[in-house]
């Protein structure tokens, strides 16, 4: 996984975490779309969240798993700083 999460890489993490297939050009053109609306709650996000923190080792931001959206969700995690596990 490169320092910035892509969309590639979420949609990868929706489908291994949380069960949900995604075509990550479907995540690009609608990024401001509520998870929602690509099949994904909150109990999956959680799920993409503490598979993130396994990888990464890292204690990801707290409000990781209340986004709402994609570029939410994108935005907050490539943009606050994390502290190790």
């Amino acid at each position: 996984m490169n320092a910035q999460l892509t969309l590639e890489e979420l949609a990868s993490l929706m489908k291994s975490a949380a069960g949900v297939t995604v075509d990550p050009r479907d995540l690009a053109n609608r990024s401001d779309a509520p998870f929602a609306d690509f099949g994904l709650d909150s109990l999956g996000l959680l799920g993409i969240v503490g598979e993130l923190e396994n990888r990464l080792t890292l204690t990801m931001p707290t409000d990781a798993e209340r986004c709402k959206t994609p570029r939410d969700f994108l935005e907050l995690v490539n943009t606050a700083p994390t502290t190790g596990a």
